[in-house]
């Protein structure tokens, strides 16, 4: 079946897509190690992928401060937002388009990863109880201190500095990283966020720097072009809430006023099962937004087009098949086989397991 909607043009926000199947954010770790800044080998990865409806980057840090892993890109400095525009430079020479995803992660980071070995930051004073790669091994995440109120600005204007920059560097839009147990999600759950100020305690209190960060790049970027990625059951870096339903169902109403390009959900826990937990539901969620809605996790071809053709998904949303598969979409529509993963080339390194992967013709050329 390829006449399906799934690979169909399709309009987000106020850019045109070539096909509804999306390229999610993928951490790879290949950023020059000085600086943090992209380089040609990345242009050349995601170039090669641009066959993608919209390409959403790799996680990129606002700040110092955001990082958590080795090698992971900025957007924050003069080379970064260099690196960056031979990125989308070259996405845009293969007629691709791209949003870079911003990104800090709080508490999932480790001292040797922060400037002058500080601790991370986070709503509360509470472990991640997870690990990361401090470019030597996986270790322990650092027990964080609790952000003052006083830095809530400063905060919000990294995010304002970052999205610009984004602007600078090229990118066609900006998704806002709200998932996956990072700093805005720490917020946003009881279980991290134990605050009893104005950034904690009720959902509308939890919910009030990810509402200011969003009025922030909406005064640099129009609606169409912002997007927001949330993972309201997914319990990556031992995020967790009492009541995900309910926190999540206010988040998403708070949403629809803003008049974003898209709602990206992660469908369970992610990167592993789309089981939900009882009396969750994704269903649910979806309806309450007014906009376009991105689906994401453990989507293969019959699911994606299924999702699609039912009207319950505008964009899906693929992560790990696009690793191996620099031609997913011609693969897709074709039904072909995929390549496999090699995973001991998933993070850090250099070409071999990133753009080194053969397409379909270069395999019939050989």
């Amino acid at each position: 079946m390829t006449n399906t909607n799934l690979f169909n043009s399709v309009r987000l926000g106020d850019l045109d897509l070539r096909n509804r199947v999306v390229m999610a954010p993928l951490t790879r770790n290949r950023a020059l190690p000085d600086g943090d800044a992209p380089h040609a080998l990345n242009a050349e990865y995601y170039a090669q992928r641009a066959g993608a409806g919209l390409i959403i980057s790799e996680a990129s840090q606002i700040s110092p401060e955001g990082k958590g892993y080795a090698w992971t890109p900025g957007i924050y400095s003069d080379a970064q937002v260099e690196g960056w525009r031979q990125v989308t430079d070259a996405v845009h020479a293969n007629d691709g388009r791209i949003f870079i995803q911003l990104w800090h992660v709080g508490r999932v980071s480790h001292t040797s990863l922060q400037p002058n070995g500080q601790s991370p930051v986070a709503p509360s004073a509470l472990a991640a109880e997870t690990q990361t790669f401090d470019g030597t091994a996986f270790v322990p995440t650092s027990t964080p201190r609790a952000l003052d109120t006083s830095e809530m600005a400063r905060i919000v204007e990294e995010y304002r500095i970052a999205a610009r920059n984004a602007k600078k560097a090229g990118f066609d839009g900006i998704e806002l990283h709200a998932a996956n147990g990072y700093l805005l999600d720490q917020f946003l759950r009881d279980g991290s966020n134990k605050r009893t100020d104005a950034y904690g305690g009720s959902v509308e209190n939890r919910t009030r720097l990810l509402i200011e960060v969003l009025e922030a790049l909406l005064e640099v970027w129009p609606a169409g072009r912002i997007g927001i990625r949330l993972s309201p059951f997914s319990h990556a870096n031992g995020i967790d809430d009492s009541d995900p339903m309910a926190t999540f169902a206010y988040v998403i109403s708070k949403l629809n006023g803003f008049g974003l390009a898209y709602l990206h959900l992660v469908e369970g826990e992610t990167g592993g099962t789309r089981e939900l937990p009882e009396g969750a539901s994704i269903t649910a969620l979806r309806a309450l937004f007014d906009g376009t809605y991105m689906a994401n996790n453990g989507y293969d071809r019959d699911l994606a087009v299924t999702a699609v053709e039912s009207g319950s998904v505008d964009l899906v949303a693929f992560g790990r098949p696009f690793i191996a598969n620099p031609d997913l979409v011609e693969r897709l529509e074709q039904g072909s086989d995929l390549n496999e993963i090699d995973p001991a080339t998933l993070y850090g390194g250099g070409a071999a397991g990133y753009t080194d992967y053969p397409t379909q013709k270069s395999k019939a050329a050989a």
